[in-house]
């Protein structure tokens, strides 16, 4: 009975641009033609350059083709993110009767020559060359030469069949100058399409798929990218059920018993929590008492601030007798300030897998949801995002807390952004109450998917001293409400400074 041999897969080409190569799942089988297309400055002769640049590190000869940009331009662009392309062969096309010599180069117009000369020119410096890596920009020139698709379709099969068998890997670019025409996404190998996204207030966002991909698996999907000094970075679409690491069950402590025992002792590791509540009730400050806890521990634990600055934070973190600089000193305690006008959410989500993997922080606080929902398109793409994030995180074992703003103050009109509670395996409330004369604070667990917890309302204060949290509030009716009854003979609440306790 004969035996079948497996298919050895192509040896790939990586294509120097961090990230890409883990969406290509190791980068570009070679010898194959691959289309890049995108509309006019969203990064693809970056790409090519970066493409080029990392063949000719490893010594490969590289050759890049220009029918829309000088030598001149080129090298003037490479400058910019500080690279050299000494290692590069360019040649740019020209029209036979401009060709003075060897050193001259002049930018080709389409209507100077014909589509068989450019090709014939073009195949020429291809055979003297012999490269293993080949960069035609761009496909827009060749079309307006041809001047008919059956034309355009003949050559480029032409320079298809030319290239087929050999070692060379080939990026053809496209700025989609018809976005109707598919025919050289049916040609090509592999097709990467980079798409710019301007949104209404903030920086453009850029984005990149992949089309197709030729007996090749491949992350699917849109991923951010950013488009920066140095060249492209791509932000991979995360997907949690592809990261699965050991660790040990326990609870995380928040440094405070009475906190501790209204979640039933802390939280578990490997889940995320909500805080929710109106503004100012101390949300975020409960967030960095466990921030606090684990530094305390020898953790790391690191903080991604939407709705404040950097130096607001330490003065808080320090008014509450918390050892902030001390435990960024130590780096124990990470703070990254996240603008979402100009951060992608894929940069963001890529920030938090940095500080996990790399810096194994052991505990993450997103500050606010309010502020992330801001760097999402829509609300059903923040919540499969965030599915995403908690599960990964999870799986990790981190401690996430996220922190979300209600609108309104009291009363039943305060709504959330959006609703993510049914995502989050604990959920904490926060609440403002009048009693005595004064506006109070209190907290309760009202879910958590991991154990028991107190089910009861508990007062709690910042101060000098740190975080203080009283007795349940047995004697109160109603403090959910902001309006409490008080039904008890003593009161549990905490005095004020110089008061007796009392309701």
């Amino acid at each position: 009975m004969p035996t079948t041999q497996p298919i050895q897969p192509p040896p790939k080409a990586a294509t120097g641009v961090q990230g890409l190569d883990d969406v290509l799942n190791g980068g570009l089988p070679r010898g194959r033609i691959y289309l890049v297309e995108g509309d006019p400055g969203v990064g693809k002769t970056t790409l090519a350059l970066q493409f080029l640049l990392a063949g000719a590190g490893e010594g490969e000869r590289c050759l890049y083709v220009t029918l829309s940009e000088t030598e001149a331009e080129l090298r003037a662009s490479a400058a910019s993110h500080g690279w050299s392309l000494d290692g590069l062969t360019i040649f740019a096309l020209t029209p036979p009767e401009d060709e003075a010599g060897d050193d001259q180069y002049t930018l080709l117009h389409p209507a100077e020559v014909e589509l068989g000369e450019v090709m014939h020119s073009l195949l020429a410096e291809v055979d003297r060359v012999c490269p293993t890596r080949l960069v035609l920009d761009s496909l827009s020139e060749v079309r307006l030469l041809a001047q008919h698709p059956l034309r355009y379709r003949r050559q480029i099969l032409s320079l298809k069949q030319r290239l087929a068998g050999g070692a060379c890997t080939t990026l053809l670019l496209d700025d989609r100058t018809d976005p109707n025409d598919h025919q050289l996404k049916s040609l090509a190998h592999g097709v990467v399409t980079l798409e710019n996204v301007a949104p209404a207030y903030g920086a453009t966002r850029r984005r990149l798929v992949v089309d197709k991909l030729r007996g090749v698996r491949f992350r699917e999907g849109y991923h951010d990218f950013v488009l920066m000094t140095g060249g492209l970075r791509v932000f991979p679409r995360l997907v949690a059920a592809e990261h699965h690491e050991g660790f040990e069950a326990g609870e995380a402590s928040s440094g405070v018993r009475e906190l501790d025992a209204l979640l039933g002792g802390g939280l578990a590791r490997g889940t995320s929590t909500l805080l929710i509540g109106p503004a100012g009730s101390g949300k975020s400050s409960v967030a960095m008492q466990f921030a606090a806890a684990a530094c305390a521990r020898g953790e790391r634990a690191v903080l991604f601030v939407f709705d404040e600055n950097a130096a607001t934070l330490r003065a808080r973190a320090e008014g509450l007798g918390m050892r902030y600089a001390e435990y960024r000193e130590r780096g124990l305690l990470g703070v990254t300030q996240v603008d979402p006008a100009e951060m992608a959410p894929g940069e963001f989500i890529h920030g938090v897998r940095e500080e996990v993997e790399l810096r194994r922080a052991r505990l993450v606080v997103v500050d606010s949801l309010n502020g992330y929902l801001q760097a999402m398109p829509g609300e059903a793409f923040l919540l499969n995002q965030l599915h995403e994030l908690f599960t990964y995180l999870g799986q990790r074992g981190v401690v996430t807390l996220f922190v979300a703003a209600q609108a309104g103050l009291l009363g039943p009109a305060m709504s959330a952004p959006v609703d993510v509670s049914y995502l989050a395996d604990c959920v904490m409330l926060f609440r403002y109450f009048e009693s005595a004369g004064r506006v109070r604070k209190a907290v309760s667990a009202v879910k958590k998917r991991t154990g028991r917890h107190e089910n009861a309302i508990r007062e709690f204060e910042l101060g000098p001293g740190g975080l203080r949290v009283g007795a349940p509030l047995d004697a109160f009716r109603g403090v959910l409400t902001g309006v409490p009854v008080y039904e008890g003979a003593a009161g549990p609440l905490l005095p004020a400074d110089g008061d007796a306790p009392g309701p």
